[in-house]
């Protein structure tokens, strides 16, 4: 994670009053890239050791949670769960999913609603490029319409019903209403493993 991240998770665990701790992956990390090398070769695509960095950060937590007894909250929205926009045995882990059906522009709005009851989230973590943080850089916008089309879209196509011409003759594009349509389509797999959540639309 980068030292804003540490900043921003630091500071709003001293805003609500949660224990905070800092446990580095550095080490699990470069064993399992040393045991993986005879294997992956030099180069080639980044995405396995990205992928590797949030399943240890997942068994991690599993950890705590059999040491202490408590319970992993996973931390995907809607829209990156219809989408796939997550690791399995990584962030996907997890006893419990929050806001799993909340799509991302939503729990933008329920911050800022939160916030004007009492300032408990730091405003960078509002405002800053949201970003998984597996490499340098890295935006989800780099593999991601921007939020607020994704979340126009995953309405009408998985709440509504609509079909990929309708949302194509409501103004959208089309590359990027089939792109989404065929991740949501790719991502089964991954939503039929990921936790139990809290239910808020007709359509989960």
């Amino acid at each position: 994670s980068s030292e804003g991240s540490l900043r921003d998770a630091e500071d709003l665990a001293r805003r609500i009053g949660i224990r905070f701790a800092v446990v580095p992956i550095d080490p699990v990390f470069d064993a399992y890239r040393s045991t993986l090398r005879p294997e992956f070769g030099e180069g080639g695509s980044t995405l396995p050791e990205e992928n590797l960095q949030a399943r240890i950060r997942g068994a991690t937590l599993m950890a705590l949670s059999n040491r202490f007894g408590h319970l992993v909250l996973s931390t995907g929205n809607k829209s990156e769960t219809a989408v796939g926009y997550s690791t399995l045995y990584g962030d996907l882990a997890g006893g419990f999913a929050v806001i799993k059906d909340i799509l991302k522009t939503l729990v933008y709005r329920l911050c800022r609603y939160r916030n004007s009851i009492a300032d408990v989230i730091p405003e960078r973590i509002l405002t800053r490029a949201p970003s998984a943080e597996l490499k340098a850089g890295q935006t989800d916008q780099d593999s991601l319409p921007e939020y607020e089309i994704l979340d126009a879209i995953i309405t009408r196509y998985m709440q509504e019903g609509e079909s990929i011409a309708d949302i194509v003759d409501a103004g959208f594009d089309e590359g990027v209403v089939r792109q989404v349509v065929r991740m949501i389509r790719t991502s089964e797999y991954k939503r039929r493993q990921s936790p139990v959540g809290i239910r808020v639309t007709h359509r989960s």
